[in-house]
This record gives C-alpha cells, structure tokens and sequence, in this order.
C-alpha cells in the first residue's frame, strides 16, 4: 500500500476550537474525516519553564499532497503561537475507506 494517506493532529486550548479547525477542513475538502478528542493534559516546555495545561486533539485524515495547504488552513486561524501540526503516514487501511478518503478530498 502507498503512502499517499496521513493523520493530522494538532491541539488547541478550547473545544470550540478544535470544533472550528475540524469543520473548517472538512468544509473546504482538506480533510475527509477529523475528529476530536477531549480534554487531555498536556505537559510540555514552554518558554523555559514545564508547563501543563487542558487541551482538545484534533486528528485529521487526508491524503499526503494535501498536507502543506491544511497546515498553512490550520495556522491561519489557530490561536497557538506555535500550534502543534504534525502528521503520521497510513501505512495499512481498510481499502474501502481510503477509497471514501481520497473521493472527500479530491484524488486520484
């Protein structure tokens, strides 16, 4: 199987905007599915200090030709300094349900 599909995960502080992110990608043919989960607790470096907070996951299914256009969607209106955007190759899948994927989003 090709790697042509991804999962897109970024996180955000609020569940309404990880709502809006999800919607906003799947409206305009970026994403075929996203979901989100929530809350989790993050623990991360931030500005030279251990930080913990409440967040909301998004995770986001496409196809990899995709993935510079949804990153800079995400940028555009997310409310992070600097947003997790990190994407993880499919490497197996039901074949039905990446044929859907790529009808959602425009491929091949």
């Amino acid at each position: 199987m090709s790697n042509d599909h991804i999962k897109v995960f970024t996180t955000t502080d609020q569940k309404e905007n990880a709502i809006g992110i999800a919607r906003m990608l799947v409206e305009n043919r970026l994403a075929a599915c996203a979901q989100v989960i929530g809350p989790v607790t993050s623990t991360f470096w931030w500005k030279n200090r251990v930080d913990e907070e409440e967040e909301w996951l998004v995770v986001m299914k496409t196809r990899t030709g995709l993935y510079q256009e949804m990153e800079k969607a995400i940028k555009d209106i997310h409310t992070y300094e600097v947003p997790e955007i990190i994407a993880s190759p499919i490497v197996a899948g039901n074949k039905d349900y990446l044929d859907w994927l790529d009808e959602e989003v425009g491929g091949e």
